[in-house]
């Protein structure tokens, strides 16, 4: 890390907001670029970026300066593109199961269709490839959208540990996504 940009985390830290401004310009676009694969809407995209920031700037003072900000943020990103693309995929399959036979609002035209088989495929790419100890928890609850109760029942484990074997998979299913492991 050049020696500019760790005076401007320090200010950041110290709570400068010019700071926090200068680091969001600089990187603004680099979250974006990372984020913008997993969703079709702008308003998913402007959500994840902004969200990513203020995930960075609150852990801000627990940064470990010897490394590198761009990588570690966005990791961030990454894991809270995830999150979020999780998040849509839960609240859509709910408002499918309520739905009394009108037209869903959901209705995608053939090119968004195209690009939601594309994310979809990338990651199921990239869940196939996490250990197995991950992959049968991660399914259930990226793909198969079910509550950590649901997942914890249905493979008889106990509750932490989905919890754990999620937050740990999502760790590895964000690295393996920096990397670019699986295209």
């Amino acid at each position: 890390m050049e020696a500019n940009e760790k005076d401007i985390i320090a200010r950041a830290v110290a709570g400068d907001q010019t700071a926090y401004r200068m680091l969001y310009q600089v990187y603004e676009k680099a979250v974006r670029g990372r984020v913008s694969g997993y969703f079709h809407w702008k308003a998913d995209i402007d959500d994840v970026v902004l969200e990513s920031f203020q995930k960075a700037f609150a852990a801000l003072p627990s940064f470990d300066q010897t490394r590198e900000f761009r990588p570690w943020l966005l990791t961030i990103a990454t894991r809270t593109a995830l999150d979020h693309l999780s998040s849509i995929q839960r609240e859509d399959q709910k408002k499918e199961g309520s739905s009394s036979g009108s037209p869903q609002l959901t209705d995608y035209t053939p090119e968004e269709e195209i690009i939601n088989d594309e994310v979809h495929s990338r990651l199921m790419g990239f869940i196939d490839e996490l250990p197995s100890l991950y992959k049968d928890v991660m399914i259930k609850y990226m793909i198969e959208e079910l509550e950590y109760e649901e997942i914890a029942k249905e493979l008889d484990l106990e509750l932490n540990t989905v919890r754990t074997r999620i937050r740990r998979g999502k760790q590895h299913l964000a690295e393996m996504m920096l990397r670019g492991e699986v295209e």
